[in-house]
């Protein structure tokens, strides 16, 4: 079973899209923070992060570039309500984008693609 750690300070978010891939047969696990994030994925394997860019706490571009510097071995979809940051150029580190008010069935279709052909990663950290 294929493991995505959820990134969002918004817990409807993270319930709604959580719901969606779980469905899917991914197995899902949830951070409202970037703190928690990295303490998962320290203690945890990940085959892919999703990451909303506007987290309260610390600007999830800040959290993108640790992100791939860390665990580059585990893709990132960045997740926004806002598609103006689709063109800051730390956006292109990322596996792939995708528009928080998109149909759930868009992110799952995102997660699928970067997720095809992947095979389970190690915790790393």
């Amino acid at each position: 079973m294929q493991r995505i750690l959820f990134i969002d300070d918004e817990p409807g978010i993270r319930l709604l899209f959580g719901d969606v891939l779980t469905q899917e047969g991914y197995e899902v696990s949830e951070a409202s923070s970037s703190a928690v994030a990295l303490k998962r994925l320290r203690e945890e394997p990940f085959d892919a992060v999703i990451l909303d860019i506007n987290l309260r706490a610390e600007h999830g571009l800040k959290l993108l570039v640790r992100l791939v510097a860390e665990y580059p071995q585990v893709p990132v979809i960045l997740c926004t309500a806002y598609s103006s940051f689709a063109d800051d150029h730390t956006t292109r580190l990322a596996a792939s984008f995708v528009v928080k008010s998109c149909d759930p069935s868009e992110l799952l279709q995102e997660v699928r693609h970067v997720l095809s052909g992947r095979k389970p990663g190690p915790a790393m950290g």
